[in-house]
């Protein structure tokens, strides 16, 4: 820390700033105090030459969003935001270094400290990933390691710029910081951060970064092409990072994956008993004593930090290191000669692709490897029809169904699977007798328990299969469990990467796997039909189907693109003629699966990236749907003309014309929505909830939430519109007048909006969340039990860290999480 600059700010809105913490070609991080001397803050002030270009002011805006939602875990709360002199933001102030200058102090780490680093940065990593979104903000100047763990300072390639300077409203990002499908010229996804995770775990544990050592020229051509020296890095860990360095994204595991891999515990528990070397150590707990110092004086001790031994409480690092580990000057605001340009318009940006849903969709119970939608109570067996009934039908609607979201909004090519193979079939563990709770409060007896293989990826998205299968898809493949006795009835390799598990007829199972819709034998797991995407569809030639957006009954929605020769006019004479020109043009299709053939196809403006838009099913009427195209996927053109708010459009089912487009009040983009069969669609706005007719957009009634409340998406059932919000209360009101008949808190803890569900009987509601599963009398909310499942009880093995799924049918709640599925009786 050193002191301030004559020509800083003194101030940030509320904080008074005290000492230079560290500074990068980006931002300046102050030490700052609150209202309270004692409260501590960290102020990341950008920098003048950066703070005047339009596109970094609106990236920073949009990631800050990002970090405020991802608050938590390793993730610092944002305190607060302004733009007194440029974009900053405020969060608490945590002792730590950043791994660059631990490195520098101490060399590289000891297994045990990579394994916490890798596994806290993935832990963040799979939180972002559920939000649909890529961080790309991680480098040695963003990680920082505190005493308990490891925290990330920034978001996106502008928080990542600790690497990076503007010039000319470019941006410089430093090479051995991107990947191989980014030079290749294509856009950074999930899997472009596991590659620079990689990257950077192989640099902690060796101090060096493989591939991006030497000129750029050369460094781009490794990273491209060549396999990374990982000879320095320990055994244990060389295979696990040598998978996150593979060239083809599709092979590099996803943040889950690592995190489970490097600490099966977590990496709070692993970092329990300290982590850092003795060196890094006795240097934070040295910072966090001068920064105490600050406000009340010497000797003052910074809260939380132990104090340094006396030999060790304020290491001088240069002289206790070799020269070749000696800290570099302090970089100076120009680009770094091992820069590629990546450009960054200065002047309207598009903004941070977000998550592909509303609110609750992005913070709340996060799920391996994405967010899995809400899954519906099906109506009673009687008043079915062939396939799916309507209330058992949105994705991102009133009543997802899970599985339908295909990858967030894109179908990921992840292979068909090899030739199916005879598995051994895992028995489910014996539920022990009865089905009363055995105390009050506590989840009743499982009906059966299934463990899926630890041999096999855990699996990606569940969905009931007729009250019959529960099918569990993964990146090898699809299995079915019978909803009878709890053991796996079948397995598919070719439905590998697969999505959604409709009832196509009475013995078929509709799969939509990344290059073709698949039919699969409910009876042994065999494909009875493949259509292919590319060349399966009349008149549109190399189709790549975006996001399957909903289902009711035997049709499904989707959008899909591909594209098309525009031949250039005929010349006027004496002239040449001119280039044809390449298109892409995107529909939305409706398909009968049980008839298996194309009902139509609507034309749709492209989403992002020349791409189709994604879209998710608001409401499904008897002669029509409405739908929303997810803010991820919208082209800036879009973002401009839609003034922040949600645009939602009807579709005729018979014709697929579309038959209005409105926004309805203040409903942004991510508000939370869904609507039933009456013509009435339930949209959050502000930190309330609104009820809209349409199609005329008139407010029918609004119930007030709580103070911070941010309602996720309801639940309409008969008479009743069950609600959530992000304060993990729950509640029903009356949906003709928006009355509230309850609202009870789950009583949880951490960030998120519960997932509800609503029993077949209707007499349930479940709220699932990260930590348990709260059930509640859907009459008057009544809190009836809670469910928390601590994971495999074996000492050796798998500890589950996933959030919960709930799945209703026929007197049953499934209960998923991770690979653990347990079947509860509920009324």
């Amino acid at each position: 820390m050193e002191a301030p600059r004559q020509d800083e700010p003194g101030r940030f809105g509320p904080y008074t700033v005290l000492a230079r913490l560290r500074e990068t070609a980006t931002s300046v991080q102050f030490l700052a105090r609150g209202a309270v001397a004692q409260d501590l803050v960290v102020v990341t002030a950008a920098r003048p030459e950066l703070a005047s270009l339009p596109a970094f002011r609106h990236r920073f805006d949009a990631e800050s969003r990002l970090a405020d939602r991802l608050a938590g875990g390793w993730v610092a709360e944002l305190l607060g935001t302004g733009d007194d002199e440029g974009p900053w933001t405020a969060s608490p102030y945590v002792p730590a270094l950043t791994l660059d200058e631990a490195i520098t102090a101490s060399g590289p780490l000891s297994e045990r400290a990579v394994r916490v680093l890798g596994a806290g940065l993935a832990e963040t990593l799979a939180r972002v990933h559920a939000t649909g979104a890529a961080l790309q903000g991680l480098s040695p100047r963003t990680v920082l390691l505190a005493a308990d763990g490891p925290r990330l300072t920034a978001f996106g390639p502008l928080g990542a710029a600790a690497e990076a300077a503007a010039r000319d409203g470019r941006l410089s990002v430093r090479l051995g910081h991107l990947t191989p499908e980014q030079l290749a010229g294509e856009e950074a996804g999930p899997a472009s951060d596991l590659f620079v995770l990689g990257l950077l775990l192989a640099y902690a544990a060796t101090g060096t970064t493989p591939l991006a050592e030497g000129p750029p020229a050369e460094a781009a051509e490794r990273i491209a092409q060549a396999d990374p020296e990982l000879g320095g890095v320990p055994e244990e860990l060389r295979g696990l990072i040598a998978r996150c360095l593979a060239k083809d994204p599709a092979d590099r595991p996803d943040a889950e994956a690592v995190a489970a891999g490097l600490a099966p515990q977590g990496a709070a528990a692993l970092a329990a008993d300290g982590w850092l070397p003795d060196r890094v150590a006795a240097a934070v707990a040295a910072q966090g004593a001068e920064a105490r110092r600050t406000t009340e004086g010497p000797g003052a001790q910074a809260p939380g930090a132990p104090e340094p031994a006396p030999e060790e409480a304020a290491p001088e690092v240069q002289d206790a290191v070799p020269a070749w580990q000696q800290p570099p000057a302090a970089p100076e605001p120009v680009p770094d000669t091992r820069t590629t340009q990546l450009g960054v318009i200065a002047g309207p940006a598009a903004p941070w692709p977000g998550p592909g849903a509303h609110p609750q969709q992005a913070a709340p119970a996060p799920l391996p490897p994405e967010p899995l939608p809400v899954p519906a109570a099906p109506a009673p067996a009687a008043s079915r029809r062939a396939g799916l009934d309507r209330r058992a039908l949105l994705v991102g609607g009133a009543a997802g169904l899970a599985g339908l979201l295909i990858g967030g909004g894109a179908v990921y090519a992840t292979g068909s699977g090899d030739d199916a193979k005879a598995a051994p079939e895992p028995a489910p563990k014996p539920a022990p007798a009865g089905t009363r709770p055995a105390a009050p409060g506590s989840a009743p007896q499982p009906r059966w328990i299934y463990t899926h293989p630890g041999g096999e990826p855990a699996p990606q998205t569940a969905a009931l299969w007729k009250d019959r299968l529960l099918v569990l898809t993964d990146e090898k493949g699809a299995s079915a469990v019978d909803l009878r006795t709890g053991r796996r009835a079948w397995q598919c390799p070719d439905a590998a990467g697969g999505r959604a598990a409709l009832p196509a007829g009475d013995e078929h199972c509709f799969v939509a796997g990344p290059s073709a819709f698949l039919w699969i034998s409910a009876k042994d797991g065999t494909v009875a039909q493949r259509l292919a995407y590319d060349d399966g569809f009349e008149d549109v030639p190399g189709l790549t189907v975006g996001t399957l957006v909903g289902a009711d009954g035997s049709s499904i929605w989707f959008t899909g693109a591909h594209r098309v020769t525009v031949k250039a006019p005929k010349p006027k004479k004496g002239k040449k003629r001119g280039k044809d020109k390449k298109i892409v043009k995107s529909y939305l299709f409706a398909y009968d699966i049980v008839e298996r053939k194309e009902l139509w196809r609507s034309s749709l403006p492209n989403g992002r990236g020349d791409a189709a838009p994604a879209y998710q099913l608001i409401a499904v009427r008897e002669d029509s749907v409405v739908v929303r195209q997810r803010p991820s996927s919208r082209t800036p053109k879009q973002v401009k003309a839609a003034r922040n708010k949600s645009r939602f459009t009807e579709f005729d089912r018979a014709t697929g014309k579309a038959r209005w487009t409105k926004s309805l009040g203040r409903v942004t983009p991510e508000g939370a929505a869904a609507g039933g069969d009456d013509g009435i669609l339930y949209a959050a706005e502000g930190s309330g909830l609104r009820a809209f007719a349409t199609p005329g957009g008139k407010a029918r009634w609004t119930f007030k939430g709580g103070r911070d409340s941010v309602f996720g998406l309801p639940v309409p059932k008969d008479d009743t519109l069950y609600t959530t919000n992000r304060n993990h209360v729950v509640g029903a009101l009356d949906r003709e007048s928006g009355r509230a008949v309850w609202q009870r808190s789950t009583e949880a803890a951490g960030d998120g909006t519960p997932a509800i569900t609503v029993s077949s009987g209707g007499k349930t509601l479940l709220a699932a969340e990260q930590g348990q599963v709260t059930a509640f009398a859907a009459a008057d909310g009544k809190r009836l039990w809670k469910f928390q499942d601590i994971g495999n009880q074996d000492p050796g093995g798998e500890t589950v860290t996933a959030g919960y799924q709930v799945l209703a049918y026929d007197g049953t709640a499934i209960v998923r999480r991770g690979r653990t599925v347990y079947a509860f009786p509920v009324a």
